[in-house]
């Protein structure tokens, strides 16, 4: 584990309307760091409020926050990693024969880039896949680029199957994945949605 994780310690926590911006931000630089290794699996420049704000209204979108940028209440930090994971599978990518209802799906995942290689793209994945275990569902599955091979084989690392690959012109994604669900207790960061949940 990388020693940022060791230094900071981080918490996960549903967005919310304030976290836009901070949101925003993380999604374009990690869009730009695609565009300069020659991926163009997301816009340049990011995504647009308009793709942001359902998720965050929806309350499927959740943020890995550095628990220390609380302490300069001045600082505006952009949170550490974001998540979406909702029931919404794409009907341009998963059939009626994939049993859509049977999984949760991962979208949206990035890592700021100071934080890459410390370990939390797989911890935010092993969260996914024990939030659809916890809700009885047998599969987590997302969907990525089509074009790059070197995400594809880093999901494949993590347990992931190949389902097919849906190759639209109008879509850069369409390399479909899934992996069983499974209850996998995390370590890397404190979970605050447990909380919200034993309070609903």
């Amino acid at each position: 584990m990388h020693t940022h994780t060791l230094l900071h310690p981080l918490s996960l926590r549903r967005a919310e309307p304030a976290d836009l911006p901070g949101v925003l931000t993380l999604l374009a630089d990690t869009s730009e760091w695609l565009w300069r290794q020659g991926l163009r699996q997301w816009p340049r420049g990011g995504f647009g409020p308009e793709r942001i704000e359902p998720l965050i209204e929806e309350r499927v979108l959740f943020l890995l926050d550095d628990e220390l940028r609380y302490l300069d209440p001045d600082e505006s930090a952009p949170p550490v990693a974001t998540i979406a994971l909702d029931e919404h599978a794409d009907p341009e990518f998963w059939r009626p024969g994939d049993d859509p209802g049977a999984a949760l799906y991962v979208h949206k995942l990035a890592v700021a880039r100071p934080w890459s290689g410390s370990g939390l793209g797989d911890a935010l994945l092993d969260w996914a896949g024990a939030s659809a275990y916890g809700a009885g569902l047998p599969w987590l599955r997302l969907d990525c680029a089509k074009n790059n091979p070197g995400l594809q084989n880093y999901y494949r690392r993590r347990g992931f199957r190949h389902v097919r690959t849906v190759d639209l012109p109008h879509r850069s994604s369409g390399a479909l994945f899934q992996r069983s669900s499974q209850d996998v207790p995390i370590t890397v960061f404190r979970d605050l949605t447990i909380a919200e949940l034993i309070s609903a």
